[in-house]
């Protein structure tokens, strides 16, 4: 399918094709000849009538036949008469455009593929390619891709020729949402079932940061909502009483003070969470390719915190191994990550009196590096710990509350994990602490 324009096996063939050349000077004489015969057999008999009955001899009067021929001939023709011309012929190859379906699906931003009527993959545009690597041309696309109601678009466009569209949802390696159109690429001289050579243009268009956006939304209303609502009548409550029975209370206008700052930096908190998850649920189908030193983004995370963990009492050992250990991701993302990750292990682990934080190989197929945060708190029970990344999920609200906690913390870390192609595991048992593996490629 390579070229702008090529000659297919089954258009070999060669149209003969007419081609009007100018005639010759006798051939335009003679042509005039034939349209003047009827004057000219007039004149003809006019002579010979003389010759016989007039006693013109026979020498004059062929000479008076030819001088009027001529003449006649010298006439110019009529304006209907059409001209002499001269056939040849010729033959020429008949070109078709070739890889016109590739070139168009090329042009397009989105991915598009090309199938014959078999449903094999004939072309892969670069978005087709990088969104779906394992789709290999030669191949039927069915190899690749399995779901269900894709395949029997595909069947019902080959079977009716008909255009066909659906909403594909993919879970792995990350969510996603397309809305996909199979279409059946006709030629105007054939009809689709006798066209050996038919084939289907199947397009990708994204609907992810659509969904994304209404999930987000309804996130907001049914969740953040009613977290924002506590810290507001808080707020409502100390204004009014500064207002009214505190208003030159000096010492209590500086409690209730302190406390609305409180109340404040909380929401301030949850709106920042909220839009950071926001930011990362809107690309995390889309994968990071900057390269990051682990160990040196680790140390930087630590330095961070050692405030907060001496004011908790809590030692931070680290264990990071030997030799480089680089990945391709978002630096700010994957900072988030384990500044989260620690956070919460200097939070809700100070009972043990230290954390560990270890960078290891993975020794996981898939993955090259395993990052472990292990604290030696309290720990959770057995039924929490699949509930700890969802959103606004805490297993005991109040203490959550009061650590300035807002809910979303392991919800982000699960998310940035997602996008950048990892694994996240959580494990815990009641007085044992927990320990959090992030496993990247």
């Amino acid at each position: 399918m390579q070229g702008a324009w090529q000659l297919s096996d089954s258009q070999k063939q060669m149209d003969q094709i007419h081609i009007h050349q100018p005639a010759s000077r006798f051939e335009t004489a003679l042509a005039r000849l034939f349209e003047q015969a009827g004057p000219l057999a007039a004149i003809a008999g006019v002579f010979v009538t003389l010759t016989i009955f007039g006693g013109l001899g026979l020498v004059g009067g062929l000479v008076g036949f030819v001088a009027v021929s001529a003449a006649v001939l010298l006439l110019p023709p009529r304006a209907d008469a059409p001209l002499p011309v001269q056939t040849v012929s010729t033959v020429q190859p008949v070109v078709v455009p070739g890889s016109t379906a590739s070139v168009f699906a090329d042009a397009l931003i989105d991915p598009c593929m090309v199938l014959d009527r078999r449903a094999v993959v004939l072309h892969t545009n670069p978005a087709a390619k990088r969104q779906f690597p394992s789709v290999t041309n030669g191949n039927p696309l069915t190899f690749s891709l399995r779901n269900p109601e894709l395949v029997q678009a595909i069947d019902a466009a080959i079977r009716t020729g008909a255009t066909r569209s659906i909403e594909l949802h993919e879970t792995l390696p990350s969510e996603t949402w397309d809305k996909v159109v199979v279409a059946p690429l006709t030629r105007p001289e054939l009809d689709w079932f006798d066209d050996e050579n038919r084939q289907l243009i199947v397009t990708f268009q994204s609907l992810t940061e659509i969904k994304r956006a209404e999930a987000l939304r309804s996130d907001f209303i049914a969740n953040a909502s009613h977290e924002l609502r506590t810290p507001l009548a808080s707020l409502l409550g100390f204004i009014d009483t500064l207002l009214g029975p505190a208003a030159k209370d000096t010492a209590a206008r500086e409690k209730f003070l302190g406390i609305m700052r409180g109340q404040a930096e909380r929401m301030s908190k949850l709106i920042d969470d909220l839009l950071s998850l926001s930011r990362i649920e809107m690309h995390q189908h889309v994968r990071p390719t900057g390269s990051i030193d682990l160990a040196a983004l680790l140390r930087e995370v630590r330095e961070g915190l050692m405030t907060q963990a001496k004011a908790a009492d809590i030692e931070i050992r680290f264990s990071l191994g030997a030799g480089p250990a680089t990945t391709m991701g978002d630096r700010g993302q994957l900072y988030e990550v384990f500044e989260n990750l620690l956070d919460n292990a200097i939070k809700y682990g100070a009972g043990g009196k230290f954390v560990e934080v270890s960078l290891a190989p993975a020794g996981r197929v898939g993955f090259q590096h395993m990052v472990t945060v292990i604290d030696h708190g309290q720990g959770v029970e057995p039924e929490h710990v699949p509930r700890l990344t969802e959103r606004f999920y805490r297993i005991d609200a109040d203490a959550s509350r009061k650590k300035k906690g807002t809910g979303l913390g392991l919800a982000i870390v699960k998310h940035i994990v997602n996008r950048h192609r990892g694994q996240l595991s959580i494990k815990s048992k009641p007085g044992e602490g927990m320990r959090v593996d992030v496993l990247l490629p």
